[in-house]
């Protein structure tokens, strides 16, 4: 009878024993000319993204702050006629504002003012003596009130002959449709930019698929699952998206960070400037929405990689 070893009673043991085959290196490579392509292409969506979505949030905010000053402001113009005291009309309509409740200020302006104000369509050195310039009332409404301007028209119209009342009513509306024109856009734009995105990483999953075709054959004849294949493209999609859209979202904050020192120090002096640009901040609101999108790509990135392996090793049999 022949004796056997211990090592040989022990080899089936030791062979159950050993670890599973892993890969020492991936399927996909991890740096190829490929993958820094679409790493930059991906930074330059998301670059765009991130611009076009900051731009929509300056114009909305600055279209929001200018609705809620013109909204807090009526005005009141007093045409001049023969036989008329203009000055009287212009202190009664002061008086008449002034006794309206939710009137913060009322100002007069002056017949050089109200002149003065015509200088940019007439030019400056005109002699307006002569012209039936109105004369202006500015009323400022309290905050947070709703004072009743159907009654001070009313009463303006009966005391004080020539006066109309203008609540701005017909900026307000231009300015809340090119707000939501501007948000429309952007939107529009942002779905552009995701669908060139997804079409992008279907192409260069395509590639890598074609590149290492022979390899995935030989796993998927061996008996590797198509979760174990496509989860090495998942992983190594997700990897691109997330350094393309972090150099891309960077990119962004530092260009928006910049132009917000520019509108605190060059444009801070320029009232005109400012109240038309606003000071370029986008606050944590739109830095957030920025990182969203980072990882919104990234995700995007991610799943398109993942639909597209699944779709062709369906096809492999």
């Amino acid at each position: 009878m022949t004796d056997l070893s211990t090592s040989d009673l022990d080899g089936p043991t030791r062979l159950a024993a050993r670890p599973a085959p892993r890969l020492e290196t991936p399927i996909v490579p991890a740096n190829s000319i490929s993958g820094r392509a679409l790493i930059a292409v991906v930074a330059i969506m998301t670059f765009l993204a991130a611009l076009t979505t900051g731009a929509v949030m300056l114009i909305r905010g600055a279209a929001g702050e200018w609705q809620s000053d013109v909204a807090r402001e009526v005005t009141i113009q007093i045409r001049p006629a023969a036989g008329r005291d203009l000055d009287a009309m212009v202190a009664k309509a002061v008086d008449l504002s002034r006794n309206t409740p939710g009137v913060a200020d009322v100002r007069a302006f002056s017949k050089e003012e109200s002149a003065r104000l015509l200088e940019p369509w007439l030019g400056s050195g005109l002699t307006l003596e002569e012209l039936p310039v109105p004369r202006l009332v500015v009323v400022r409404l309290a905050s947070g009130t709703s004072p009743d301007l159907a009654a001070l028209r009313k009463a303006l119209s009966e005391q004080v002959t020539g006066a109309s009342l203008d609540d701005h009513r017909g900026w307000v509306a231009q300015m809340r449709a090119m707000a939501t024109s501007a948000v429309a856009g952007g939107v529009g734009v942002l779905a552009l930019m995701i669908a060139a995105t997804m079409l992008s990483v279907t192409f260069a999953t395509r590639g890598a698929i074609a590149t290492n075709r022979p390899v995935i054959e030989v796993l998927h004849f061996v008996g590797a699952t198509d979760g174990f294949i496509s989860g090495h493209f998942q992983r190594h999609f997700l990897l691109l998206g997330l350094k393309g859209g972090v150099i891309g979202g960077a990119a962004a904050v530092v260009l928006f960070a910049i132009l917000g020192l520019i509108g605190r120090f060059i444009l801070g002096s320029a009232t005109e400037a400012s109240t038309l640009f606003g000071s370029f901040s986008l606050g944590a609101g739109g830095y957030a929405a920025m990182l969203f999108q980072v990882v919104l790509i990234a995700a995007v990135t991610t799943l398109t990689s993942r639909h597209t392996v699944n779709r062709t090793l369906e096809t492999i049999g």
